[in-house]
């Protein structure tokens, strides 16, 4: 039998992980020693996030990655407002993602960015089902907008 090194890496990383108590990625992430990591994102399942259409998973602790932050969030035909008190990236995966500002809708599709500052009181909206990724700083997002 041949185990490669990558295979023996995610065992003890997944190892190490269980026994400091942080509970094991339910999506597929490799944590390389370095700090650098690797996501799968096609295996993230998005959580609820306080209303229906609305689902999001982060897919990096604080400890991983303390200054940025990183996640999957998913749209289904829905809208809501937010203000954010952080900068954000998004990355649109699948679908159309619209985010109105004073009147203005900024579109992003497949392969898009956008760049929402901090301060900004947004309005997110899709008109189909959206997935997307998005990057914020600093990565205490929810705690500050908690």
């Amino acid at each position: 039998m041949n185990v490669s090194e990558e295979l023996i890496r995610e065992i003890v990383t997944k190892v190490l992980q269980e026994s400091a108590g942080a509970p094991a990625a339910d999506f597929e992430k490799h944590v390389d020693p370095s700090g650098i990591i690797g996501i799968k994102t096609s295996t993230v399942r998005c959580e609820p996030f306080g209303q229906d259409g609305v689902t999001l998973k982060d897919v990096v602790t604080l400890e991983e990655a303390p200054r940025m932050g990183c996640g999957i969030m998913e749209l289904d035909h829905t809208s809501f407002e937010w203000t954010l008190t952080y900068d954000e990236y998004d990355f649109v995966i699948d679908g159309t993602l619209e985010i109105e500002i004073d009147g203005r809708v900024v579109v992003g599709r497949p392969g898009d960015i956008i760049y929402i500052p901090k301060n900004s009181r947004i309005h997110f909206q899709t008109p189909d089902k959206t997935r997307y990724a998005y990057f914020v700083y600093p990565a205490n997002w929810q705690t500050l907008n908690g």
